[in-house]
């Protein structure tokens, strides 16, 4: 019942009824089915109903007394919000599933999509970066991206503040896929929410998380490894030693793909993963012609322009997307609250006079930060 790496390369069938593609989604939401596990149990066992019927036998066998697998009244449920909001489910195998995550061990067996998924099938490079990003590295991640853009690409990012944010905007015209941490329905965070609206309009929104899923921490990591699986290639503008754009990065090692890095001056901590980056051999990126000869095949669709069309700035700038002044103060008295000792969040709550909706996004910011520690029973304590 633990998750672990295959060696079988055996492709998995697609569900091709909705009573199949149900039961897959129940199989995938029940407990300890991760996705290499997910896709032994089918192999083993043929189809995700067999698999269901099998479960609670395997789990006493390995020890676990009382599993039961998920129950179809919640993914009846998720059924609905996906048809609320007009999501698809794509479903490991299935055409539209992107081919670029076909070879990962751990490539997720069915992720819900808001837009236009003929997006998958074009080529992608992933940009990525520091949330609290500098003015000059938004601009770099702007004209990266609509370079990038212009010569056919599909720009994936995570939707997150800073790069993110300026890799979307940019290439809202010529293609962009967001993949977020939470449900495909929940945007994060929220100064984003019409930003998201716009790439499901326009773009593509991916994740293989349940809809309504309110993003924690350790989501994260699981979502790099998508952003980077989508893509030939990452591009880290800016991120700081220990971020999780360079947990990013790592997964592209992985999965081989290219790993590249827009240096920054020594002194700039937002930088020093980049630099990091480049001393361990990543390509230096100083423009997106950089990137297009870094590629392993040169196959972006139209349109597409000469080496010398390209250029360092895009030819439309939208405004910096900036953390607001509001987010930093709730942040501090966040900080000035808690100690070593932990605190009970809704206790913090109280103490700050503030709402869950206000405290829950900023405790996930500070946490990703590594400022804070959640622990077991809803605890926080300060970092370090």
């Amino acid at each position: 019942m633990t998750e672990e790496r295959l060696s079988s390369n055996h492709p998995t069938l697609p569900p091709t009824t909705e009573e199949d593609r149900f039961s897959w989604l129940r199989l995938l939401r029940s407990r300890k089915v991760g996705p290499a596990t997910f896709r032994r149990l089918l192999q083993e066992h043929g189809s995700a109903q067999n698999a269901l019927a099998a479960l609670p036998e395997m789990a006493r066998a390995a020890g676990i007394e009382g599993y039961e697998t998920c129950p179809p009244g919640v993914v009846e449920a998720e059924f609905k919000a996906a048809r609320a909001v007009r999501a698809r489910l794509l479903c490991l195998g299935d055409k539209e599933y992107p081919r670029s995550l076909l070879d990962l061990q751990d490539a997720p067996p069915a992720l819900w999509a808001m837009g236009d998924p003929a997006l998958l099938a074009r080529p992608m490079v992933a940009l990525v970066g520091a949330r609290n990003c500098s003015s000059l590295g938004a601009r770099m991640a702007r004209a990266l991206a609509h370079d990038l853009g212009a010569l056919g690409y599909v720009v994936v990012s995570g939707l997150a503040r800073g790069i993110d944010t300026a890799a979307h905007q940019a290439t809202l015209q010529t293609g962009t896929v967001a993949v977020l941490a939470g449900g495909v329905d929940t945007v994060y965070p929220a100064e984003n929410t019409e930003l998201a609206a716009r790439i499901e309009k326009q773009g593509l929104r991916l994740s293989e998380q349940p809809l309504k899923t309110v993003p924690q921490a350790r989501h994260f990591p699981r979502r790099n490894r998508i952003i980077s699986g989508l893509a030939q290639a990452v591009v880290v503008v800016e991120a700081a030693a220990r971020s999780g754009s360079l947990i990013t990065a790592r997964d592209a090692l992985d999965q081989g793909r290219e790993v590249l890095a827009v240096p920054g001056h020594p002194f700039d901590a937002r930088a020093a993963g980049c630099n990091l980056l480049i001393r361990d051999g990543a390509h230096l990126v100083r423009n997106a012609q950089d990137v297009i000869d870094a590629l392993p095949m040169q196959n972006a669709e139209a349109p597409r322009n000469s080496a010398t069309d390209v250029k360092t700035e895009p030819q439309s700038k939208p405004p910096e997307n900036q953390i607001r002044t509001e987010h930093g103060t709730l942040h501090m008295k966040i900080l000035d609250r808690l100690g070593p000792s932990p605190l009970a969040e809704d206790q913090l709550i109280r103490d700050l006079s503030a709402s869950a909706g206000e405290i829950g996004p900023a405790l996930v910011d500070l946490e990703l930060d590594g400022k804070i520690h959640r622990q077991a029973g809803g605890l926080l304590s300060r970092a370090g």
